[in-house]
């Protein structure tokens, strides 16, 4: 069954501006319990930081988080996103299309109003596969 980006969004974006720190992104994150995090001037997107893009593209390679801007190291454009009026079905080819786990969602103006990701869609397409139940547990932290 076909459902709206709306009825299985993680609402309301966290954001930062691509000139914060690594430092201050990961402790937002954090704070948010989060793994990603939009790197956007209000409505404007630039990219998105991932847990994964600290790890890969800034201790690994040896930069400095205290120094080094998120805007360094995110994923940047383009910057695949989704509607709040588009369907799950259109969220998955998006994913599998771009090999992305996640996608920004936003207004028709362009403005991030929250975030789709893999887990999702597991929970509320497959709820029975080994993604879903894993996705609906509880953090461990």
């Amino acid at each position: 069954m076909t459902h709206r980006i709306r009825d299985v969004m993680s609402p309301g974006a966290v954001a930062v501006e691509p000139m914060t720190t690594v430092e201050k992104a990961a402790r937002v994150m954090s704070e948010q319990n989060v793994g990603d995090v939009l790197v956007a001037y209000d409505c404007d997107l630039f990219g998105v930081l991932t847990d994964r893009d600290i790890v890969v593209r800034a201790v690994a390679d040896g930069r400095d988080p205290h120094t080094t801007s998120v805007g360094a190291v995110c994923s940047r454009p383009p910057v695949v996103t989704i509607s709040p009026d588009d369907t799950t079905d259109h969220a998955i080819e998006l994913m599998r299309q771009y090999a992305v786990r996640r996608l920004p969602v936003v207004e028709h103006g362009g403005c991030p109003v929250g975030m789709v990701s893999l887990g999702d869609l597991a929970v509320t397409e497959d709820p029975r596969t080994a993604l879903a139940d894993i996705s609906k547990a509880a953090p461990n932290h």
